[in-house]
């Protein structure tokens, strides 16, 4: 712990119950002006509870928040901003039918007798984009821009309540390598400015990069704070999940078979002249920066988009799905990137969840065998370790690591021939990571194809048997696992190297 007088926050043996659960048991964290202090641990460990009470979201059970020498007691989100203190959730609360002004001056924007200063508005908001290296037009609709570019908004948004105290929570989660630079450039700004930045993430190398000190929480209890100085991959994972965790390689003594997918020229929205194959039994990674077109051409294979050209083949038979449920009948499966928006039933319950891609074959006259479902999911729950408590709880109710669980026991029903991973780890802390690793190399062995869309070049390079290189649009390369470092792909991804 830091010297009382240098703190400008203090947390102090902070408890919190949701019914029987413990979220947070006597939890202490401070942290000094100018400071960036990583928050970690895994899905549950209790971060965003402590993140929620600083924000004035939730109040504690007990215990004492001490910010800028006094002890206060946040009753709604609008007393932490007036207090200085100011939060990036890793849920983007955007309004996309909203301009970018408009999202981040919202409830604030400045006015003169009743009237807002469209003029005064625009001139802060691009001072607030120029800080994040974001070249925009204030008048963009957010419903335009990328994920990325979202995130950066958001930042920005942060900056502009001129907060003392700046709460990130997974904030490059979404970042290309060139954003994420962006971004580490800002908070180095900030620091210099006297921001204090609780930084919350997944990424262990980025924690280690920026971080002044790292907390580690794990089960709702603080379990120890590392200086930078002494902090080690290694030791950061060992407090996060009390063991040891076994590291995934890429060498293993797999087979791979014949060819089961074929796409050669295909070119459609955002992606042009796509060729690769992928053969029985063998994970395929693309790379790329953000926009290389790696989730456009997943999507035009799966029937979620029609290609405007080229030619797909599946097990040696040319196929054009119009649908994804074609997909899904030929024996292909995706999981997404934005598993809220685009897989999950947030106020369904788990059962629903788990079982949505085979209820139509588990339906009689209409009326759907619950006894059927409730069995395929209790295999499914039991194989994947997911944790929960009611299979008739909403899937909200999971951590992050548990909902991409469930989705991917959602799609394995389905018993697959060709499964397409996009960022299946992503918002995922590092002991459910290690177990979807492990899955995905079990589903490998068993012969199912599995192309793996990843952002994470470690990921990429430790689960790859070949990788497919992406860049504006088109493949730059396909290297073969012995071809492959971080440097190589990096080349290739930004279009410095271009195969022949």
């Amino acid at each position: 712990m830091s010297d009382n007088s240098e703190l400008i926050l203090q947390v102090n043996n902070i408890t919190k119950h949701f019914g029987g659960v413990h979220a947070l048991d006597e939890v202490n964290f401070d942290i000094s002006p100018g400071e960036v202090h990583a928050l970690v641990g895994e899905n549950g460990a209790g971060k965003t509870t402590l993140i929620n009470i600083l924000g004035g979201i939730v109040q504690a059970d007990s215990g004492q928040v001490i910010f800028k020498g006094r002890e206060v007691h946040f009753l709604r989100p609008t007393d932490s901003i007036d207090a200085g203190i100011a939060i990036i959730h890793q849920e983007l609360a955007m309004l996309p039918q909203l301009n970018v002004m408009e999202n981040v001056y919202m409830g604030r924007m400045p006015a003169r007798f009743g009237k807002i200063q469209w003029k005064v508005t625009e001139q802060d908001t691009r001072r607030m984009l120029d800080m994040v290296g974001l070249k925009l037009d204030p008048r963009t609709l957010v419903g335009e821009l990328s994920i990325s570019q979202r995130q950066l908004v958001e930042i920005a948004k942060a900056l502009s309540m001129n907060a003392s105290l700046l709460i990130m929570d997974e904030p490059n989660s979404s970042l290309s390598e060139s954003d994420s630079e962006i971004l580490f450039e800002v908070i180095e700004r900030l620091k210099q400015h006297g921001v204090a930045i609780i930084y919350v993430s997944h990424k262990i190398e980025e924690v280690l990069r920026i971080a002044d000190r790292i907390s580690v929480l794990r089960d709702g209890r603080y379990r120890g704070t590392i200086p930078k100085a002494e902090a080690t991959i290694d030791k950061i994972i060992q407090l996060m999940v009390g063991r040891e965790l076994h590291r995934e390689h890429a060498v293993d003594n797999r087979q791979v078979g014949p060819t089961r997918l074929e796409v050669v020229g295909l070119t459609g929205e955002r992606f042009q002249d796509v060729s690769f194959n992928i053969r029985q039994g063998e994970i395929v990674g693309f790379a790329g920066l953000v926009g290389a077109g790696r989730s456009e051409i997943a999507s035009a294979i799966f029937g979620a988009a029609r290609p405007k050209s080229g030619e797909i083949t599946l097990d040696g038979k040319p196929v054009a799905f119009s649908s994804p449920d074609q997909a899904i009948r030929a024996g292909l499966a995706m999981v997404q990137e934005d598993r809220k928006q685009l897989s999950l039933f947030m106020n369904l319950t788990i059962l629903f969840n788990l079982g949505a891609a085979k209820l139509p074959d588990m339906a009689r006259a209409g009326i759907i065998d619950n006894r059927q479902l409730a069995a395929t999911a209790r295999s499914f729950i039991d194989k994947l370790s997911i944790k929960l408590g009611s299979v008739n709880n909403p899937i909200s109710s999971l951590s992050g690591g548990n909902q991409q669980k469930t989705i991917l026991a959602r799609w394995l029903a389905t018993s697959p021939k060709l499964l397409i991973l996009d960022e299946p780890t992503h918002g995922v802390d590092v002991g459910a990571k290690a177990d979807i690793y492990h899955l995905i190399r079990e589903l490998a062995e068993n012969g199912i194809s599995i192309m793996l869309i990843s952002s994470e070049l470690p990921e990429i390079l430790a689960m790859s048997d070949r990788v497919v290189v992406m860049h504006a649009g088109r493949v730059t390369a396909i290297l073969e696992r012995e071809q492959c470092d971080e440097h190589t792909i990096m080349m290739y991804a930004t279009g410095v190297a271009v195969e022949a």
